[in-house]
C-alpha cells in the first residue's frame, strides 16, 4: 500500500485532505469540514481493509512477528513508541509484517475474527494502555539508572521534568516550556541521552534552530557535553535556512540563487518599499487604493457590540498620540468622535474641502426657546450642514436614545431652514458613504481638488506605513505558499468587520505580491519561503533521501507553515523518523514573520499522536514574578495551561509601577528612565555586600520598549558602577535575562501596550485559524518583556492613560504591585480605578479631600 498518511487541514475558505505516499503528496481542496473528515475516515478504512487482506493471506508469519515483538519488549532496553514496535515487526519478511508495520495500521478497523486470532504479544501494538504501562515503568527505571548522568549535564543537574523529557521518545513529542525553564539544557540532554543509549547514530540526528546565533550556541553546548570539538560534531545542528539550502545543493549540485536581502534584518522591508514605490508611480488604480488605505482606513471600523464594554470601544477608537484619549485625530487637525467621522474628515482633507467640525449653531425648539446644537460638519463655502448619524440600515443605533435625538436635530434644522444632508453608518457599512458625500458636495457646486501625492505620503506617520508593510509581508508569505488568488481574498474580505477596507487591502496586497513574484523571476532568484518550498518538494518526491531518524526543533512556538511542511516531509519520507519539539506558546510573538501558533497548540492534529510534556520550573523569575506573569498570560484560554514553580523565592513588591507625566513629548520617559537607573545604581551600591562576589561585578538591567521611538539612549546606554545597562525592544529581548528590567511606555494607545494597531483583522484575510482573544499576541509580547527579570521589574507609564495590563497585574498580585514615584516614594492606589493615586485636593472653598489623580475620569472624589 503506497499511501503512508492521510490528514485534514483547515484552509482559508474550506478544508483540505492531504494524502501522502513515499514519493509524492496529493492535496484535495474545496471540501466542507464534514466532507473532509468523512473522506479521511473512508481512506483510512480502505487502507486498513487492504492491510487486513495482506495479513489474512500470510497468517503463518504471525508467529515470527510475535517473536520479534516479544523480543523487543522483554529486552526493556528502550522506550517504545509505536514506530519502535513497527520497526521490529518490519524486520520480519512477508506481507503480514509489512501490513502490521504500516503507519496507518489501525487495530480497530480489522475484522473481528482476525483481531481474535492475533497472538497475545500484539496487545502492546493494539492496546494503548499496555504500551503506556510499559513506558511509564521504563521511564521510572531509567530515572534511577541514569541518575548520575542527569545529575551533571553541562555542570548542572536536570530537574525531574527535564529528565523525563530526555527519556520519553514517542514518534512525535512536544515539550511545553516556561520562560527560563532550561529548555536548551533539555535539548542538549536529549541528544546526549539517545547517543549514550545508542538509539540513533550521531549522523541521524538533526537539531534545528531559527537563527544562526541560537544554532551556534546549541552546537557548542552539545559538543561540550559530548566532549568533542564543535567542528567534529557528527550530528547536524543548523538553521532551517541552512538546511533548505543544503538539501537543494545536494540534489541540484549547486545552491539556489537567493535574494540578496535574505540575511538582512531590513532587507525585505527595503525590497517591498521599492515595489510599492514603483506601483505608486506606474499604476493609477494601485495609487488610489494605497492612498485610501493609508488616509481613510488606518484601522478597521469595528462596531461597539464587538467590544466587552463601551470603555474598550472608546479605547480602540482613541487618538493614537494620547493627547485627547476620548477623541480621534485627523489629518485636518480636527479631533472627531468616531472612526466613520475620521474617514469623512480625512477624505475632505484629501480632497482639499474646507470644513468646520461641530461648529456651534443656534436653532429653536418647537416652543420658540433657543437651542444650541453642534452639527458634525459645516461647509462654509455653501453654508451647508452635514450630519453623520450612527444609524444602521434597519433604522436602529447601538447607542441609547440616539435615534430620538437624531430626529430632534432634523426637526431643529428644518425650522432653521438650513441646507442639510445626512450620511449614516449604514452607508459606511455598505460602501456607499464616500460616494454619497462626493455627490452631495458636487451637487452644491463644490470643487474637489485632490491633494498632491507627495504631500499626502509625507503626512502619513512612519509607524503607520511600517504597520501596513509588516502586514503585507505576512500576507505575501501566505498568498505565495497557499497559491491564494484575489478572488479568494475578496471572498474572505466579506466576512471581516470592515469589508470595504479589507477589499481595498486585498487588491493592494495582491498587486504587490504579483510584482514581488515577477521581480524574483526577473532576477532568477528565490526568497526564503520559496527555497523551503523547493526543499520540501525534493524531499516529498524522493529526490532527496533523508539521513535523519530523530529531528529536534528549538523555539517551536515560532514555527511557520513552510517550515512545518519541511519537518513533515522529512518525517514521512524516512520510515520511523521521530520528532522532538520544544517551545513555549506563551512566548509566540512572531506572527509578522509568518509563524502560526496553532501548529504548536494543535500539535497532535498536525504531527500525529504524541507525548506532551511540561517544563514548569523556572530558574529566572522569582516566584512572585512567575506567578503574576503566569496568571496574566493564562487570561487567554487558548494558551496552554502551566503551573510555574520558581527556584527563586518570591520577592514582595518586585513589580513596581511608576507614573510619568508625559505631556506632549515621549522624552519624559527617557528622563524618568535615567533617574530610575541612577537610583537603582545608588541602592545597589548600598547593599553591595549582599550580591557582589568579586570586584567589578555588576548586576544586569534591561531597558525595554514596545516601539523604538521610546529608546532613551539613542543606541548608547550610560555606564554605571553597579549595573550593566542595555536597551532594546520587547521583541529583541526574547531569550535574554537580567536582574532587573525597566519597561517604558506601559500606556494605552495605538502605539502603546497593548499596541492597538498590531492586532489587525487584515491578517485574517490569509490566516486560516485566526486568534479570537483580544490582543492575544500583544499579551504574549508583554509576558515576554515581564519575564526577563529575576529580581524585579519597573513599569513606567503615562499617568493620564495607564495600560489596562497594569490594572490586570494589580488584580492578580494585589499589594505586591507597588506604585511609587521615580525617586521611590510610595504612592497610594485608588481602590476604584487601581491605577490612579490618592492625594489631598483643596477645593475652592478651602475644604480638603482625598481624590484620585485620574479624576474626573475615575470619579473617586
Amino acid at each position: 500500500m503506497d499511501i503512508t498518511d492521510v490528514s485534514v487541514s483547515k484552509a482559508l475558505l474550506w478544508h483540505s485532505v492531504e494524502i501522502r505516499t513515499r514519493s509524492r503528496v496529493e492535496i484535495l481542496t474545496g471540501l466542507s469540514a464534514d466532507s473532509a473528515r468523512g473522506l479521511n475516515h473512508d481512506l483510512r478504512v480502505f487502507v486498513n481493509h487492504h492491510l487486513s487482506d495482506l495479513i489474512g493471506k500470510d497468517r503463518k508469519q504471525l508467529q515470527v512477528v510475535d517473536d520479534a515483538i516479544t523480543g523487543i519488549v522483554r529486552a526493556r532496553r528502550q522506550y517504545l513508541a509505536q514506530s519502535d514496535i513497527s520497526r521490529a515487526i518490519a524486520s520480519v519478511p512477508g506481507n503480514a509484517s509489512a501490513a502490521l508495520a504500516h503507519p496507518l495500521f489501525n487495530y480497530g478497523h480489522m475484522p473481528a475474527e482476525m483481531r481474535s486470532s492475533l497472538p497475545a504479544s500484539f496487545s502492546i501494538l493494539t492496546d494503548p494502555s499496555q504500551r503506556k504501562r510499559y513506558n511509564d515503568d521504563f521511564v521510572a527505571h531509567e530515572m534511577q539508572a541514569f541518575e548520575s548522568f542527569f545529575d551533571d549535564l553541562g555542570g548542572f543537574p536536570l530537574s525531574d521534568e527535564q529528565r523525563e523529557a530526555c527519556i520519553r521518545l514517542e514518534d512525535s513529542n512536544l515539550l511545553v516550556a516556561s520562560a527560563g525553564s532550561g529548555k536548551s539544557a533539555t535539548m542538549v540532554g536529549k541528544v546526549a541521552y539517545v547517543l549514550k543509549k545508542e538509539l540513533h547514530e550521531p549522523e541521524e540526528l538533526l537539531v534545528l534552530a531559527f537563527g544562526k546565533h541560537a544554532a551556534d550556541e546549541l552546537k557548542e553546548r552539545i559538543a561540550r557535553q559530548l566532549d568533542v570539538p564543535a567542528g567534529d560534531l557528527k550530528c547536524r545542528v543548523t538553521t532551517f535556512h541552512a538546511l533548505g539550502l543544503g538539501i537543494i545543493k545536494e540534489v541540484e549540485g549547486r545552491p539556489p540563487q537567493m535574494v540578496n536581502w535574505v540575511e538582512s534584518a531590513t532587507g525585505e522591508a527595503r525590497f517591498l518599499n521599492g515595489i510599492i514605490d514603483k506601483l505608486i508611480e506606474t499604476d493609477e488604480e494601485f495609487r488610489r487604493l494605497w492612498v485610501e488605505i493609508l488616509i481613510l482606513y488606518p484601522k478597521a471600523h469595528i462596531p461597539p457590540p464587538e467590544f466587552k464594554d463601551e470603555a474598550s470601544y472608546r479605547a480602540y477608537m482613541a487618538d493614537n498620540k494620547g493627547r485627547r484619549p476620548k477623541e480621534i485625530g485627523t489629518y485636518s487637525g480636527e479631533y472627531v468622535k468616531s472612526l466613520e467621522e475620521q474617514t469623512i474628515a480625512n477624505w475632505l482633507w484629501l480632497n482639499t474641502v474646507d470644513f468646520e467640525y461641530e461648529r456651534r449653531t443656534k436653532t429653536q425648539d418647537e416652543d420658540g426657546s433657543d437651542r444650541w446644537i453642534d452639527p458634525d460638519f459645516y461647509y462654509p463655502a455653501t453654508d451647508t450642514i452635514h450630519e453623520h448619524f450612527a444609524i444602521n440600515a434597519d433604522g436602529t443605533s447601538p447607542f441609547p436614545d440616539y435615534v430620538k435625538h437624531a430626529g430632534l436635530k432634523r426637526a431643529a434644522y428644518a425650522r432653521l431652514g438650513a441646507d442639510l444632508f445626512e450620511t449614516t453608518s449604514a452607508q459606511a457599512n455598505d460602501g456607499t458613504l464616500l460616494v454619497r458625500l462626493k455627490g452631495e458636495l458636487e451637487k452644491r457646486g463644490m470643487t474637489l481638488v485632490e491633494r498632491p501625492l507627495e504631500e499626502v505620503l509625507k503626512a502619513v506617520q512612519p509607524v503607520v506605513l511600517n504597520h501596513y508593510r509588516k502586514i503585507i509581508a505576512v500576507c505575501i508569505k501566505h498568498i505565495r505558499a497557499s497559491n491564494l488568488t484575489v478572488d479568494i481574498l475578496l471572498q474572505k474580505a466579506k466576512s471581516l468587520h470592515h469589508p470595504q477596507r479589507a477589499e481595498r487591502f486585498a487588491r493592494v496586497v495582491m498587486a504587490i505580491t504579483d510584482a514581488y513574484t515577477r521581480k524574483l523571476e526577473e532576477q532568477r532568484r528565490i526568497d526564503f519561503d520559496s527555497m523551503i518550498g523547493d526543499a520540501v518538494r525534493l524531499v516529498e518526491n524522493g529526490r532527496y533521501k533523508s539521513p535523519y531518524s530523530l529531528i529536534l526543533v528549538d523555539e517551536f512556538q515560532d514555527i511557520s507553515d513552510p517550515r512545518a511542511r519541511l519537518i513533515k516531509a522529512l518525517k514521512h519520507q524516512r520510515a520511523f523518523t521521530k520528532l522532538f519539539a520544544v517551545g513555549d506558546d506563551w512566548q509566540s510573538i512572531y506572527r509578522f514573520t509568518g509563524s502560526d501558533i496553532t501548529l504548536f497548540t494543535d500539535f497532535q492534529t498536525h504531527f500525529g499522536a504524541s507525548w506532551e510534556g511540561r517544563l514548569q520550573r523556572t530558574y529566572r523569575c522569582n516566584q512572585l514574578l512567575a506567578d503574576t506573569a503566569a496568571a496574566f498570560i493564562q487570561k487567554n484560554p487558548a494558551q496552554m495551561t502551566k503551573t510555574v514553580r520558581s527556584s527563586r523565592p518570591a520577592i514582595p513588591r518586585s513589580i513596581r509601577a511608576i507614573p510619568v507625566t508625559v505631556g506632549k513629548t515621549k522624552s519624559k520617559f527617557a528622563d524618568a528612565c535615567q533617574r530610575l537607573l541612577g537610583r537603582l545604581d545608588t541602592f545597589l551600591e548600598g547593599i553591595a555586600d549582599q550580591w557582589r562576589k568579586d570586584d567589578g561585578d555588576r548586576l544586569k538591567v534591561l531597558v525595554l520598549w514596545r516601539y523604538n521611538s521610546l529608546d532613551p539612549f539613542d543606541g548608547e546606554p550610560p555606564a554605571y558602577r553597579n549595573i550593566d545597562v542595555s536597551g532594546l525592544s520587547f521583541h529583541r529581548s526574547k531569550g535574554l535575562e537580567a536582574d532587573y528590567t525597566i519597561l517604558l511606555g506601559i500606556s494605552e494607545g495605538d502605539y502603546g501596550v497593548p499596541s492597538r494597531i498590531e492586532d489587525d483583522e487584515l491578517l485574517n484575510l490569509v490566516i486560516p485559524k485566526p486568534e479570537t482573544f483580544e490582543y492575544a499576541e500583544e499579551r504574549r509580547l508583554f509576558y515576554v518583556a515581564l519575564t526577563r527579570a529575576s529580581r524585579g521589574a519597573y513599569l513606567l507609564y503615562d499617568d493620564t492613560q495607564p495600560s489596562r495590563y497594569i490594572a490586570e497585574l494589580c488584580s492578580i498580585a494585589g499589594d505586591d504591585i507597588r506604585f511609587e514615584t521615580v525617586d521611590g516614594s510610595r504612592l497610594w492606589q485608588c481602590p476604584k480605578c487601581i491605577t490612579g493615586e490618592l492625594a489631598e485636593h483643596v477645593a475652592e472653598n478651602g475644604a480638603v479631600a482625598i481624590r484620585c489623580s485620574r479624576h474626573p475620569k475615575c470619579g473617586n472624589s
